[in-house]
């Protein structure tokens, strides 16, 4: 059974893990703390990019000898393998951690994964532990997985009756793509013009999309973005191109800005069927800010 000090050190391994979103791609972003013998924190990382050292490292780098005995708090399984940087699993054997604590168990481990070969030495190892709140950040990286192709999210404002307004100047729904964007691998505008999330973060040419190629059609996009590790596009702007990959199944997630309406209204015979997001979405996040009500919905 968790403790106190487990609980609070994964909710920060999630925190710091979110550093590493638009940076780490095709990698997770992954976070770890470790704690000593005795609970305290004396340790944390993350992994910031594809090739640097990974969260398990950099939180045992921190902690230095104070990990033995202690407990690592990670939020995705150590890997198991030799690529770029050596297995975590084989960094935490050598700290003499007593104890992993794993929030998601990595789909993607080679062999019996790194979970199995930690048990197998003696360590205790405990898995989705806080899973759900892990998923707030690996969520994404997860879903791309499962579904072959990037995670796809589309910001726009709405009319009045809650449809993408393809006349509106995009302001609100702009400004939160441009808070959001280092979240993402690529930012995708209503010209199609492609860039970076995180401009220069990767330290190469990852990519190397043509400009405008995602500004066409979901095939284009498929097809441009496959091969490349990206796992998160955002696509900015009321456009029916963007309307068009989502009625298509292909956007996973939708944040639209409602504008405010009198308290008694009626939307007009010309409306037709008002809505709050698109069909087949359901909302996870309804907030009022100035002008407009924020809200997030997630296919169904």
């Amino acid at each position: 059974m968790a403790n106190a000090y487990e609980m609070a050190a994964m909710r920060r391994a999630i925190a710091i893990s979110a550093q590493g979103l638009g940076s780490t791609s095709p990698n997770p972003p992954v976070g770890c703390v470790i704690l000593d013998s005795e609970g305290r924190s004396v340790g944390e990382g993350y992994h910031a990019r594809k090739g640097e050292p990974h969260a398990e490292v950099n939180a045992l780098n921190a902690a230095g000898k104070q990990a033995e005995g202690g407990t690592a708090v990670v939020t995705l399984e150590p890997c198991n393998h030799y690529g770029r940087t050596p297995p975590c699993r084989e960094a935490l054997l050598n700290a003499n951690v007593a104890k992993v604590l794993i929030a998601i168990m990595d789909p993607t481990s080679r062999g019996e994964g790194g979970a199995a070969l930690l048990r197998k030495s003696g360590v205790e190892v405990e898995k989705n532990f806080l899973k759900d709140e892990a998923l707030l950040v690996l969520g994404p990286w997860q879903a791309s997985l499962s579904h072959g192709r990037p995670f796809i999210t589309w910001i726009y404002e709405a009319s009045a009756d809650g449809k993408p307004d393809f006349n509106s100047a995009q302001d609100i729904a702009f400004e939160e793509a441009d808070m959001l964007r280092r979240s993402y691998d690529l930012v995708v505008n209503q010209e199609g013009g492609v860039e970076e999330g995180d401009p220069g973060s990767h330290g190469e040419d990852v990519f190397r999309l043509p400009h405008g190629v995602l500004g066409n059609d979901f095939d284009e996009m498929a097809n441009a973005v496959r091969g490349t590790g990206v796992r998160s596009i955002l696509l900015s702007g009321a456009v029916d191109n963007f309307s068009r990959i989502a009625s298509a199944g292909m956007v996973d997630q939708v944040i639209s800005y409602l504008p405010q309406t009198p308290p008694s209204y009626s939307p007009g015979k010309d409306a037709g069927r008002t809505t709050a997001i698109p069909d087949g979405y359901r909302l996870t996040e309804v907030v009022r800010i100035a002008s407009h009500v924020r809200l997030v919905g997630r296919r169904a």
